[in-house]
């Protein structure tokens, strides 16, 4: 059945009401949900947290009795199993309601499908990919975690025009104005950590706390730190809620690390150092949807370097700081164009007197 111009303000209804989710589904993707008769709504709902009931649910609470013979309009394809709460297209199908309407189908293997199938053999009518762009916009962190078994990394740079983030003595406070940091704390409330270098927990001393908002948590702290340098005393680690990765303990700090209520990781790779790649297996294990990096050129290029960041945070400041000043990437040079790396701007505007800029790697999923 071809889409009509309804059910595009319907769906369109239902990512707005998803939004309010941003910062507090996860581990659970967010999702809106929206149920119609005769052309009017009689029932909405959004996913808040987890173990809470889903966006259909609340909906069909909201329609109740008058949900039978309705049209559902839903962000994300109906879950078909057993988690935290009971499946969604049960509830549907208990409510007889007579069409689905999905934006995209679900990521999740468990799922995969087999919602929109078991709605199907119900005889309920089915439609999905219905603005599934603006969908998969909603949950990039939780498809990527469902799709690649590692989370989606974000890293936001504050840059001066000509690419500097720091004076060649390292002192980087502050490149961006205000506005901009304040817009950094929105960026913080929807990522499931943060992640960032031992060189600037020793340079900075940073907390890597949400400070602006109060949504019910905090972001988990991820220090990369391959020869456990950072101390017992740094503020990223007060008040637990913190995970030290690291290759090898030539000091003996492990156990003075673990009393600070850290969890400390070993995750070594051939070389000495933080195998990275392990180290996104480990945050996808624990449900970590979405990162955000907020580090210095060395680990910045170590991830570019091996393909694990896919979008870039970039705040550009209107100044000048010169070729002496540190870089956003330490990498080794590059011998040919071809080993550049690409990227697509999607978003570019200004915050305050700095322009920020959002981009994708290209080649990224």
């Amino acid at each position: 059945m071809t889409e009509t111009p309804d059910d595009y303000s319907f769906m369109t209804l239902a990512l707005r009401l998803a939004e309010r989710g941003l910062c507090t589904t996860m581990p659970n993707p967010r999702v809106g949900c929206v149920l119609v008769k005769h052309g009017k709504i009689i029932g909405e709902g959004w996913h808040e947290r987890a173990g809470e009931p889903h966006a259909e649910v609340l909906a069909l609470r909201q329609a109740g009795e008058n949900a039978r013979g309705a049209e559902v309009y839903a962000t994300l394809e109906p879950c078909s199993h057993h988690g935290r709460t009971p499946p969604c297209a049960e509830a549907l199908i208990a409510a007889g309601v007579k069409r689905v309407v999905a934006a995209m189908q679900d990521p999740n293997p468990k799922v995969a499908g087999s919602g929109l199938a078991m709605l199907k053999a119900q005889g309920i009518e089915v439609v999905s990919g219905l603005m599934e762009t603006q969908a998969r916009e909603l949950n990039p962190g939780f498809i990527s975690r469902m799709t690649r078994n590692r989370p989606l990394l974000r890293s936001k740079i504050a840059a001066s025009l000509d690419g500097r983030t720091a004076l060649a003595n390292g002192v980087s406070q502050w490149i961006s104005g205000e506005a901009a940091r304040q817009d950094v704390q929105h960026w913080r409330a929807r990522c499931c950590a943060i992640m960032t270098g031992v060189c600037t927990v020793l340079a900075d001393d940073p907390q890597m706390t949400l400070r602006a908002f109060d949504i019910g948590r905090q972001p988990l702290r991820v220090v990369v730190d391959s020869r456990l340098r950072i101390s017992p005393q740094a503020m990223i680690l007060q008040g637990g809620n913190a995970l030290v990765a690291y290759a090898i303990d030539p000091h003996n700090k492990l156990t003075q690390l673990q009393a600070t209520g850290a969890e400390v990781v070993m995750l070594p790779d051939n070389d000495g150092r933080v195998c990275l790649q392990s180290l996104m297996q480990e945050l996808a294990r624990r449900e970590i949807n979405e990162v955000m990096v907020e580090a210095g050129s060395g680990l910045n290029g170590v991830l570019l370097q091996h393909g694990l960041i896919d979008e870039l945070l970039l705040y550009y400041a209107p100044i000048l700081m010169g070729s002496e000043a540190k870089g956003m990437f330490a990498m080794p040079a590059l011998t040919e164009m071809s080993q550049r790396s690409e990227l697509e701007i999607f978003d570019l505007r200004q915050v305050g007197k700095d322009i920020r800029m959002r981009a994708r790697i290209k080649g990224s999923a």
